[in-house]
C-alpha cells in the first residue's frame, strides 16, 4: 500500500496550490516582427501566483525581465501582489501593454522602461495600435484610445444606452465560440472595427454566496437556450469618433463568430441563429457595405475552427470545410490537408506560410505548416500534444509528451534548432501509472490508472470511471495532462479508475463529433458502457460489481444519467457542477446540439435528468460551486428538490463561494476531493481491508496512512 509521509504535500494540495500545475510554467508568447525576441509571462517558481513579463533572444536564449508587478505596486497588508493576466504588443513587438491593479502600464521593450498610463475609469483589454503610437482599452463601456506616451486620452465610441457596451465580447462569443475580443485595428493605426453590445434584451440573471448575506448578489446578463441574445453589430469608428455601421443581414445572422482587419481590409464570419450556416464577409472601411468571401452550410452546426477565417499577404482566404469525413484546412476552397488528417487549430498566417495543428490520431496533436513551395508538412516528431507559434522565420514550440510532465518549449530561428525557454512549474506529486487502450469495434481510447502498490494476484478493485466525455475537450491523450494525476490520486486510494473519451469528443473528425447531435447523453453513455466491459475482460483488476462515475460539468451531468439510466452498470455517482435542464446552459452552446428548445422541447426534455429523478436507486452525491457562472448551481438545486419530492435519498455538498472550477482554495479541493473520497468508500467498499487480509504475514504489511494526507 501507499506510504504517506505527514511532510509532503498531497497531489490535491498540490494540484490547487500550482493552479493544475501551470504555474511557473512560460505562457503567451508573441514573436517580434522581426523574429529576434520573444515575449512571454512567467511567474517566478511553481507556487507563485505573480506572472511577470520577461523577453527572451530567439538567437542565444538570453532572457531579460521587462515587467515585475513585485516591483512595479506597493505591497498590501496581505503581501498580496496580483499578476499580469495578458498582454498586447504592438507589429513590431517594441511596445508591450498590460493592466495591473486596475492601472494600464506601458513597456518599452528595448529599454525596459515601465510607466503607468493616466487613463479614463478602470482599464481592460488594452492593445496597441500596430505602429505602437497609441493604446486602445476598455473603460465604463466605452472604447477609448490614450498615445503611448501618456497624452489625449479619449472616447472613440460611448454607450449609448444602459445595457450597451463597446469593444467587449459578449457571453456567447467569449463563452462559446472562442471569441474574447469586441475591436481591432487598423493596421495605419487610424480606425478600428469595434462591436457594439446591445444587452437590453438578454435576462438578468444573479449569482450571489449564500454564505455571505451581507455581499449584494451579482447581476449578469445571461443568453439561457431559447431566449434572447445579445444584439451585436459592428462599426468603423475613426480616432474622432466617427462611425460607419457594418451592414449584413443581421436579421439571419445574428452570430458574430470572429473578425480582423488586415491590409485587404475589414472581415467578419456571421453564423444564424440555428448554427447550420456561417457567411465570411469583406467589409468596404468607407461605406460599411459586406460582400461575400465564402459560405459553408452543415445539416446539424457548421464547427467553428479556432484562427479561422484568416487572409494571406496576397490576400486569400484562409478557412476549413468539413469533406469526406474530415475537417479540411482550405485556401480559397480548395483542400490543403489530405483526407484522414482533422484540422484542430489555425495558428497564425505570415505571409503565404500557415501554421496550423491538425491530428490523425485521436490521441495525439501535430504541428503543421504549409508553404507554397512545400505544401502541408509535419514539423512535430515525437508523440505527443504540440502547439506554437511561428513569424518572421521564427518558431516557438510547444510539447507536451507521455514522457514528462507539462509543456516545454523551445525557440528556433531560421529553421536552427535554439534555446528552451524554462519552465519553473512544479513537477507532480504523484507519478502516473497509466496504460493507455484502444477497445471495441468503435476504436475508443481509454487510459486506465492502477494504484502502484497493487500487484498482480491482488484482489480486484472497485472501478471509478472519471471521464468528461464531452465535445469540449479530450481527457485520452499522449501527454501528462494535470487532469490525469487528479484520476491517478483517486487510483492510490484503491480504485482501477479508467478514463474514456466516446461519441462526440474532438480529435477525431465531423462525423464522430456529430453522433451526439440532437441526443447529447445516449452515445456518449453507450460508449462508456462499452468500453468498461470492454477493458474488464481484459484486465482482471476491474470488478465489475463496484463502478461508480464521477465526472465535473458535462462529465458531471453525463454521471447523474449513468445512475438513472444504467443501475445495473453504475451502483454510486459523484457528479460536480451539473446541468440538470439544458435550458440553464446558454444559447450558442446548448443549441449547437439540440436544436432552439422551443421547435425541440422533446430533446431537452430528454437530456434532462429531472426527467428521470424519481428512478433513481443507487447512491448520489451532487457537488456545485454556489458562484459558479458557467454552469450555474440553479441546476443542481432543482435536482436536488426532484429527488426530495420523489422521497430519493441523496447527498449534496454545496461549495460556498467557489466557481465553476473549484482549485483556487486547496483547502477546499482537498477537502472536496476526500469527501468524494469518503462516499465512494462507503457505497463501494474499502479494498484496503480485502487487500490488508490478503497480505498479513507478509513482509510489506499494509498501511492505511492518515486520511487528511492520503497519497502514494
Amino acid at each position: 500500500m501507499p506510504h504517506h509521509d505527514d511532510d509532503r504535500i498531497s497531489l490535491p494540495r498540490q494540484f490547487a496550490r500550482t493552479r493544475r500545475f501551470t504555474l511557473g510554467a512560460p505562457s503567451a508568447f508573441t514573436v517580434s516582427g522581426d523574429g529576434s525576441s520573444v515575449l512571454f509571462l512567467r511567474s517566478r517558481a511553481g507556487d507563485d501566483p505573480v506572472s511577470c513579463l520577461w523577453a527572451v533572444d530567439a538567437g542565444t536564449g538570453e532572457e531579460r525581465l521587462l515587467a515585475d508587478p513585485a516591483a512595479l505596486l506597493t505591497a498590501p497588508a496581505d503581501g498580496g501582489v496580483p499578476g499580469i493576466g495578458a498582454y498586447a504588443a504592438d507589429e513590431a513587438g517594441a511596445l508591450a501593454v498590460f493592466v495591473l491593479a486596475g492601472a494600464l502600464w506601458a513597456v518599452d521593450v528595448a529599454t525596459g522602461r515601465v510607466r503607468g498610463l493616466p487613463v479614463t475609469g478602470t482599464p481592460r483589454d488594452p492593445r496597441p495600435d500596430p505602429s505602437g503610437r497609441l493604446v486602445a482599452y476598455l473603460s465604463g463601456g466605452a472604447l477609448r484610445v490614450i498615445g503611448a506616451d501618456g497624452t489625449d486620452d479619449r472616447a472613440v465610441a460611448e454607450p449609448d444606452g444602459p445595457d450597451v457596451r463597446f469593444g467587449a465580447a459578449e457571453y456567447a462569443a467569449s463563452g462559446s465560440m472562442g471569441r474574447t475580443r469586441g475591436y481591432w485595428w487598423s493596421p495605419d493605426g487610424t480606425r478600428l472595427l469595434t462591436a457594439r453590445v446591445d444587452e437590453t434584451r438578454v435576462a438578468l440573471w444573479h449569482i450571489g454566496d449564500p454564505a455571505e448575506p451581507a455581499r449584494p448578489p451579482r447581476a449578469v446578463r445571461y443568453p439561457a437556450a431559447g431566449t434572447s441574445n445579445a444584439d451585436v453589430t459592428l462599426r468603423i469608428a475613426d480616432l474622432r469618433g466617427r462611425h460607419v455601421e457594418v451592414a449584413w443581414d443581421r436579421a439571419a445572422f445574428e452570430y458574430v463568430t470572429a473578425a480582423g482587419w488586415d491590409a485587404h481590409g475589414p472581415y467578419m464570419s456571421v453564423q444564424s441563429r440555428d448554427q447550420r450556416t456561417v457567411r465570411v464577409l469583406a467589409a468596404d472601411p468607407g461605406s460599411g457595405r459586406t460582400r461575400l468571401l465564402a459560405e459553408q452550410y452543415d445539416r446539424c452546426w457548421v464547427q467553428l475552427v479556432p484562427g479561422t477565417p484568416a487572409r494571406t499577404g496576397s490576400g486569400r482566404l484562409v478557412a476549413h470545410a468539413d469533406l469526406d469525413g474530415t475537417r479540411r484546412l482550405t485556401l480559397d476552397g480548395v483542400p490543403l490537408t489530405p483526407p484522414g488528417l482533422h484540422l484542430e487549430e489555425v495558428l497564425g498566417v505570415d505571409g503565404e506560410e500557415i501554421l496550423f495543428t491538425a491530428s490523425d490520431d485521436p490521441a495525439q496533436t501535430h504541428l503543421w505548416l504549409h508553404t507554397p513551395s512545400s505544401g502541408a508538412r509535419r514539423i512535430s516528431v515525437t508523440p505527443g500534444v504540440h502547439g506554437g507559434t511561428r513569424r518572421a522565420g521564427t518558431l516557438v514550440r510547444l510539447s507536451r509528451t507521455a514522457e514528462h510532465p507539462g509543456t516545454r518549449v523551445h525557440v528556433e530561428r531560421g529553421g536552427r534548432p535554439g534555446a528552451e525557454i524554462v519552465s519553473l512549474a512544479q513537477r507532480p506529486v504523484s507519478p502516473l501509472r497509466r496504460l493507455s487502450l484502444v477497445t471495441t469495434a468503435r476504436e475508443l481510447r481509454s487510459d486506465l490508472h492502477l494504484p502502484s502498490w497493487h500487484r498482480p494476484g491482488d484482489p480486484a478493485l472497485p472501478v471509478l470511471l472519471d471521464p468528461y466525455a464531452g465535445p469540449a475537450a479530450r481527457r485520452v491523450t499522449a501527454e501528462q495532462a494535470p487532469m490525469m494525476f487528479v484520476s491517478q490520486w483517486f487510483a492510490e486510494q484503491g480504485f482501477a479508475v479508467l478514463v474514456t473519451d466516446g461519441a462526440g469528443t474532438p480529435g477525431r473528425g465531423p462525423d464522430w463529433e456529430r453522433e451526439v447531435h440532437g441526443d447529447m447523453f445516449g452515445p456518449v453513455l453507450a460508449d462508456q458502457v462499452a468500453a468498461l466491459h470492454a477493458v474488464a475482460a481484459r484486465r482482471p483488476e476491474l470488478d465489475l460489481g463496484r463502478v461508480a462515475m464521477r465526472g465535473w460539468s458535462f462529465g458531471g451531468t453525463l454521471a447523474v444519467m449513468a445512475v438513472l439510466r444504467h443501475p445495473g452498470v453504475f451502483h454510486a455517482a459523484v457528479p460536480g457542477a451539473g446541468t440538470s435542464d439544458q435550458r440553464l446552459y446558454d444559447t450558442h452552446w446548448r443549441e449547437r446540439f439540440l436544436g432552439h428548445p422551443d421547435r425541440h422541447p422533446e430533446r431537452y426534455d430528454a437530456c434532462s435528468t429531472l426527467t428521470g429523478a424519481a428512478t433513481l436507486s443507487r447512491p448520489l452525491l451532487l457537488i456545485h460551486g454556489l458562484s459558479d457562472d458557467n454552469v450555474f448551481p440553479a441546476g443542481t438545486l432543482r435536482l436536488s428538490s426532484a429527488l426530495l419530492a420523489a422521497g430519493r435519498p441523496h447527498e449534496v455538498l454545496p461549495l460556498a463561494g467557489a466557481a465553476h472550477a473549484p482549485t483556487s482554495d486547496e483547502d477546499v479541493f482537498e477537502g472536496m476531493l476526500l469527501h468524494q473520497l469518503d462516499f465512494l468508500r462507503r457505497h463501494l467498499g474499502d479494498c484496503r481491508t480485502r487487500l490488508r487480509g490478503s497480505r498479513d504475514g507478509e513482509s510489506g504489511r499494509v498501511e492505511t496512512g492518515r486520511t487528511s494526507r492520503v497519497g502514494p
